[in-house]
């Protein structure tokens, strides 16, 4: 439960939808390449990625979040 809450809490810092379904929806169709760093992906915007790098470097706990995101963007979704 505490993984979704801090998904949520990075959707909502993301101005994304925090819903579970809007979480899972995102997930779904922003899938990542291996190559691909999530700072790179083209699905942000500007102050999007300004801010998931922040959080990268920061190395606390929200650089931990953007990780997980990270993978579940890359998961296989079957």
């Amino acid at each position: 439960m505490t993984v979704e809450v801090r998904m949520t809490n990075l959707f909502l810092q993301l101005g994304l939808d925090a819903s579970p379904e809007g979480v899972a929806r995102f997930i779904k169709e922003n899938r990542l390449p291996d190559n691909v760093g999530i700072i790179e992906a083209d699905i942000w915007s500007d102050g999007q990625r300004q801010m998931l790098n922040e959080m990268l470097c920061s190395d606390g706990e929200w650089a931990v979040v953007v990780d997980q995101l990270s993978e579940a963007l890359r998961a296989p979704t079957d």
